[in-house]
């Protein structure tokens, strides 16, 4: 006689079963959402790095308060005076194009473009990154060549190609401004206009462009409601099989080191060599440093030469372990992609979580009135 076991029976040992096999895998669903909502980093699972990455190496989270430099301390004042400069086209020699031209309050302090433009309508050869969350940063520009943000803020204003001013015109320009003079002396106690006190103004306002908590950091922080299954094995597998942590790591969502990513475009038509241009290195062609993360969502296109549309594209890219340069291998600035660059052999399904997770870094659509400029 056969023996038939009742409908509950059978679908308690089905759901049994799936729930097996997901922790054959890893983890459940419920145990990813309570160890990485449980608001205690000790608690989650152990990333996969691979040893380049292991120097230097801190987790994800939610930021820390933002810390000023002691050679220039914050003031509101100084915050004030460098929103002004920081939207004030008379810093450029067309007197058209302001510091916000390239960093658009409404485009996520990025300008939505492949790579900017400037003086005359001129094309750079660069995307233009967001400066949102930049008082995290330690180097500046795709290249490292600014080390600080004062440092960074001066580079745009001269370069022919973006503002076109030298900097001692800028000065001359900003000081025959008499409405400027007021701000000047509150913000550094005398009304002298120099160039050092313009540069330290901008890159103090700059450090001001922070991020409101995400869902990612109200999740990581406790609340275990923020985020859906499919971003919560997002952000496991970016931390794990995907092996995007090795990369974008720290509460920043990235090393702050420079990288090879098999897109140099050597010897062809977007031609880049990156770190090498400052360090003349030859190990560090096609190096760029690796952006932030945060608000990533808002921020296309992506790469330093703004090739990628969308999200998406870079994750294919990624999964199919980038490409291999193969052309003019015997020249000795042949580049060399990272070894961290693999095939990951992602379905589309994590790749789908995956890009639900990044859309969780992304906070709000940041508004910004552009100020008065004193006459």
């Amino acid at each position: 006689m056969k023996y038939i076991l009742p409908l509950s029976a059978v679908l308690f040992v089905v759901y049994s079963f799936c729930d097996f096999k997901s922790t054959q895998k890893g983890y459940t669903n419920q145990e990813l959402r309570d160890l990485y909502g449980s608001g205690n980093q000790n608690l989650w699972p152990k990333p996969h790095l691979f040893d380049d990455a292991k120097e230097g190496f801190k987790d994800i989270g939610p930021l820390s308060a933002p810390e000023f430099p002691k050679n220039n301390p914050y003031s509101k004042e100084k915050e004030e005076l460098g929103k002004m400069l920081f939207f004030d086209p008379r810093l450029s020699k067309s007197g058209q194009i302001s510091c916000a031209n390239c960093h658009d309050p409404e485009l996520a302090w990025a300008d939505g473009r492949r790579v900017a433009y400037g003086h005359d309508r001129q094309l750079g050869t660069r995307n233009a990154p967001t400066i949102l969350n930049v008082v995290y940063a330690k180097e500046y520009f795709w290249d490292g060549r600014a080390t600080s943000l004062e440092e960074q803020a001066k580079a745009p204003i001269e370069n022919p190609l973006e503002m076109n001013f030298h900097s001692r015109l800028a000065v001359k320009t900003i000081a025959k401004i008499k409405g400027y003079k007021e701000y000047f002396q509150k913000a550094f106690g005398q009304d002298k206009i120099t160039e050092e006190n313009i540069t330290k103004a901008i890159a103090t306002f700059e450090r001001t462009i922070i991020s409101p908590k995400s869902k990612f950091d109200k999740f990581v922080s406790g609340e275990k409601s923020a985020l859906t299954d499919s971003e919560i094995n997002g952000l496991h597998l970016f931390r794990t099989k995907a092996n995007c942590i090795n990369c974008h790591n720290t509460a920043y969502f990235s090393d702050q080191k420079f990288h090879n990513l098999g897109l140099t475009y050597f010897g062809r038509e977007y031609e880049d060599l990156g770190l090498y241009n400052i360090s003349k290195k030859n190990e560090d062609v096609g190096k760029f440093k690796t952006p932030t993360l945060r608000e990533v969502s808002k921020t296309a296109p992506y790469m330093h030469n703004g090739l990628f549309p969308n999200i998406r594209g870079v994750l294919n890219m990624y999964n199919a372990g980038m490409p291999n340069e193969k052309r003019n291998r015997d020249s000795p600035l042949a580049p060399k992609k990272s070894p961290m660059l693999q095939k990951l052999n992602l379905t589309d399904s994590e790749l789908t979580d995956i890009e639900n997770f990044l859309n969780t870094l992304h906070s709000y659509q940041y508004k910004m009135r552009a100020p008065q400029l004193p006459k």
